[in-house]
């Protein structure tokens, strides 16, 4: 197997806990070259990787084969135009872009320029989103009416970083939305409208920091919820059709062995110790509580994806056309709560 040399522009919270090691545990990849204005960083870490202060050298090594963004998100159009133009392929952290416009011209450049081009939503493989979608292919829930996404925290300070902080891209529904988003469009298409209510609720807050948004489909209310004043926010799903319910508490665990700095794809990897409550409802319309197994979450699948992608030709592990579809509902979800009304979708 050739080995593909890969450049990482940043190394934050997205370059140093998500894609740095996923890289380095996926064969047929090499991490050659951090872009970072603090090599001291990186090299505590990663003391064998090259270290460059500009994104266009590494752009401009030919030895470089496939670059990744994890960088401020304003930043992600700019450089993934350089970056194909210099005939690289690319990943983009999420959101792949601040609006369609961006979109659709970073989708273009990779057309232009033959380069497999992708936007990093790594929580399609998260455990207890595999057994959602595993039940629903199943026909376990039969149709769904209801369907109920969360991802809360406690943080009632706000912390001094760009994320925090007002401008371009910064805010709760441009970092946790594009995975919420992401998920439902994969479950349920595209719906017909979206009605958004985003918030300033923290004290001091200059960015979005709390988001309710509703996607209505002919029949199904899917409601994306994030919070950052919620101690008890134990709820990741409840999801509600014609054949019963799954709840499911808890998330995947595979941030948490990022963090802490596990081998990703070691023993139990991605097993998640809170596997969700099936509720069936029976012949005589009583509910009875089932098993409900969730297999483990695999990050590793979205690189070694990729990988096949760039060296065989096979389907990237999530295709330019399910960013921009990401990206119409965020943008849509902007303009809903600036005119207070619900947002069609063409």
């Amino acid at each position: 197997m050739a080995t593909i040399e890969v450049a990482q522009v940043g190394y934050g919270l997205a370059g140093r806990v998500f894609h740095a090691p996923l890289i380095e545990a996926t064969p047929g990849l090499h991490l050659h070259t951090v872009v970072s204005s603090d090599p001291a960083k990186v090299h505590a870490t990663l003391p064998q990787v090259r270290v460059l202060q500009e994104p266009a050298a590494a752009f401009a090594d030919p030895a470089i084969q496939l670059v990744v963004l994890a960088t401020p998100n304003d930043s992600h159009a700019p450089l993934a135009l350089q970056a194909l133009a210099a005939g690289k392929h690319v990943v983009v952290d999420k959101p792949f872009a601040l609006d369609t416009t961006q979109a659709q011209a970073m989708a273009e450049a990779g057309r232009q320029h033959r380069r497999v081009l992708a936007v990093f939503h790594n929580r399609r493989w998260d455990a207890d989103f595999l057994a959602l979608r595993g039940l629903l292919q199943a026909g376990a829930l039969g149709e769904v009416a209801e369907f109920h996404s969360h991802f809360d925290r406690f943080r009632p300070q706000v912390p001094d970083r760009w994320r925090d902080r007002a401008g371009p891209g910064s805010g709760l529904w441009y970092d946790l939305g594009p995975h919420l988003v992401d998920q439902a469009l994969q479950l349920f298409g595209t719906p017909l409208a979206v009605q958004a209510d985003l918030g300033l609720q923290r004290d001091g807050a200059s960015a979005v920091d709390y988001f309710h948004v509703q996607l209505r489909y002919p029949r199904l209310r899917a409601v994306l919820h994030a919070g950052s004043l919620v101690p008890g926010h134990g709820l990741r799903f409840a999801v509600h059709g014609s054949g019963g319910s799954w709840i499911k508490h808890g998330l995947d665990p595979q941030e948490d062995a990022l963090r802490a700095g596990a081998i990703p794809g070691g023993a139990d990897w991605g097993r998640d110790p809170r596997p969700g409550t099936l509720l069936r409802v029976q012949p005589d319309g009583s509910v009875r509580e089932e098993a409900s197994p969730t297999p483990p979450g695999d990050y590793l699948a979205y690189y070694a994806q990729l990988r096949d992608a760039i060296t065989d030709g096979a389907p990237p592990p999530v295709p330019v056309e399910d960013a921009l579809a990401t990206i119409r509902v965020i943008e849509a979800g902007l303009r809903s709560n600036a005119e207070r009304r619900e947002i069609a979708l063409a």
